[in-house]
């Protein structure tokens, strides 16, 4: 017995149709499953849930050899292994019938008819990232009564263009990209999630090997540095800051290069690793990495810290309709005192979630101003 894709114990039987008859049977046995599975009856032709959580289906009366020879004694030995195959398949319909009925959803429940489209940032591979946030959307589902369809996005700046194309309602945006969006979107954060460390807030930093001899901004003049993406504030806003704060009007030409990383990860990667000279990232990174990787606190030192920014908050577009959008924040600021919201927030990193508004980015909003920049002309796209 082994468990396939939802979880739920399969048996295997060898597989041997050997007639017509037998392939009705095999036909039946299937239905018949599916039905158990779907809660619908063998003959009323509807596809249920079953058929999308139960990707294997297993019928045993394949397993049932053509009986061939003329003696009795062969007979007997393939009724014998025929009636032990059969005892299986019924033993194993005992048990998938029972794990199906505490899945089972009620008959009256109805599935939402709205879907809310939710875009998320490349934090983290892309696999990591649906680990984290499908639990939390089916919970938010359930709660606002809408059918919520994750969208990963490649990478940090694509997400305005995509809000747009892809029609998105909403997103989880990091600190820069939702200053980007509230400018030129018109989105409005609602919540974002206090970590188990009781922060629900993130700063960027800057940092050299200890042994590179780069302690200020003159000495990284003719050196390399590696930025995380235009549209980070840890990975590109706070370094502009830092340059703009030093005297240094175009570092283009003030570093021998000047690269992007895509993530927080490889910045902090590529200056411990000694391919790049000088690198920005954020904290919360770091310091998960170096849990892992002793040598990022022993052979990095950190020489600028920025202001403390948000975590990554919910934020909706402006025409979502203010009952829903009340919905979702509610389902959001009191998941900590609901059972089942307790495991989901275990389960994505959190303690619980916070009301946010817009004025919490005022310092990204302060950096913009003071290097210069148009939030809502910005060109975010890496070059």
């Amino acid at each position: 017995m082994v468990r396939g894709p939802g979880r739920l114990p399969v048996c295997l039987h060898p597989i041997g149709l050997r007639s017509r008859g037998q392939e009705r049977y095999n036909r039946k046995v299937d239905l018949s499953i599916r039905s158990l599975r779907s809660g619908t009856s063998p003959g009323d032709g509807k596809v249920g849930r079953g058929t999308r959580e139960l990707r294997i289906i297993i019928l045993a009366a394949r397993g049932i050899p053509q009986i061939g020879g003329d003696t009795k004694k062969g007979m007997r030995s393939q009724q014998r292994k025929m009636a032990g195959r059969l005892l299986a398949l019924s033993l194993c319909l005992a048990f998938f019938i029972g794990c199906s009925k505490a899945k089972s959803p009620p008959q009256n429940a109805t599935p939402p008819e709205k879907t809310i489209l939710i875009g998320l940032i490349p934090e983290q591979n892309i696999f990591k990232q649906i680990e984290r946030y499908e639990p939390l959307a089916d919970y938010l589902s359930g709660k606002t009564g809408v059918r919520i369809n994750l969208k990963i996005l490649p990478r940090y700046g694509n997400i305005i263009n995509n809000f747009r194309s892809m029609g998105l309602d909403g997103a989880f945006f990091g600190s820069f990209t939702y200053a980007l969006a509230h400018e030129t979107l018109g989105v409005s954060v609602i919540a974002r999630p206090v970590a188990t460390d009781n922060t629900s807030t993130y700063y960027g930093l800057i940092f050299v090997r200890k042994d590179s001899g780069i302690r200020t901004i003159a000495d990284m003049k003719g050196k390399r540095f590696a930025f995380v993406d235009k549209a980070t504030t840890a990975g590109y806003l706070l370094p502009l800051e830092y340059f703009h704060k030093h005297g240094v009007k175009n570092f283009r030409k003030y570093f021998r290069e000047t690269y992007f990383t895509g993530t927080h990860e490889d910045a902090i990667l590529d200056v411990l690793n000694g391919k790049t000279d000088v690198g920005a990232a954020k904290n919360t990174v770091f310091q998960r990495m170096s849990e892992k990787d002793h040598r990022i606190t022993r052979e990095l030192v950190v020489l600028e810290r920025s202001p403390d920014v948000p975590e990554n908050g919910l934020a909706l577009k402006k025409d979502i309709e203010e009952t829903l959008r009340e919905r979702f924040r509610a389902a959001l600021l009191t998941m900590h005192d609901d059972p089942e919201g307790k495991i989901i927030l275990e389960r994505f990193g959190a303690i619980k979630f916070i009301p946010t508004t817009d004025r919490d980015y005022d310092p990204v909003y302060r950096y913009a101003r003071e290097i210069h920049l148009d939030l809502s002309q910005y060109d975010y796209v890496n070059q």
